[in-house]
């Protein structure tokens, strides 16, 4: 059965729209070659599914369903990674308002201790990976998560609202091994219209 395979999206900025947050080359290169590289690795894991049941050769399941999903992460992730971003001053930055702000303030009793804990989860995260502000329907309630790589850790069911890609590819650039600077950066760029409306959104389902 064909179908459709993954593609690169195009940001909704241009490259140099977060700076001095994100430097024009840091971001050009995060997402022309590393975001990319998830799509292709996506792809290729797809494709071979295809071939090896069209030719009836057997797969190593395991390793490839592990493959797939690291791949697919990555993809999803930057692409929520990319559009809880927006310019400082022109949508990113300042504090949530409206019920994103209530919902906050309910669960950590303030936006600086939500700030604390997230960027807590954020800067220890080992190696590779996110921090994510998701939101679990069940408990009515939102929860932080420490993603390791782009698929450990990761609640299915729990949707993500703000995620952040503390890998190495995101800051390297602009903050050598300070990873700590970039995430204090990251409050400046941050588009809580977008993470309102995916609360909004997910609340209404």
């Amino acid at each position: 059965m064909a179908g459709k395979l993954y593609s690169l999206p195009k940001l909704p900025y241009d490259y140099a729209a977060l700076e001095p947050y994100i430097s024009e080359q840091q971001l050009t290169l995060h997402h022309t070659k590393h975001h990319l590289a998830y799509v292709n690795g996506a792809n290729a894991l797809i494709e071979k599914y295809g071939k090896a049941r069209k030719d009836g050769v057997d797969m190593d399941m395991k390793a490839a369903s592990k493959e797939l999903s690291f791949h697919v992460g990555g993809f999803n992730l930057h692409n929520k990674f990319w559009e809880n971003m927006a310019p400082a001053g022109k949508g990113g930055g300042g504090v949530p308002k409206g019920e994103l702000a209530k919902v906050i303030d309910a669960e950590y009793g303030s936006f600086d201790r939500f700030r604390k804990e997230f960027t807590q989860a954020a800067s220890s995260t080992e190696g590779s990976g996110w921090a994510a502000l998701s939101y679990c329907r069940t408990a009515e309630r939102p929860v932080i998560l420490q993603i390791e790589k782009h698929n450990v850790n990761v609640v299915p069911g729990w949707k993500m609202l703000l995620v952040l890609d503390v890998w190495e590819h995101a800051y390297y650039l602009d903050y050598k091994n300070d990873r700590g600077k970039f995430i204090e950066g990251f409050w400046n760029i941050v588009n809580w219209n977008v993470v309102a409306d995916r609360l909004s959104a997910w609340l209404k389902k």
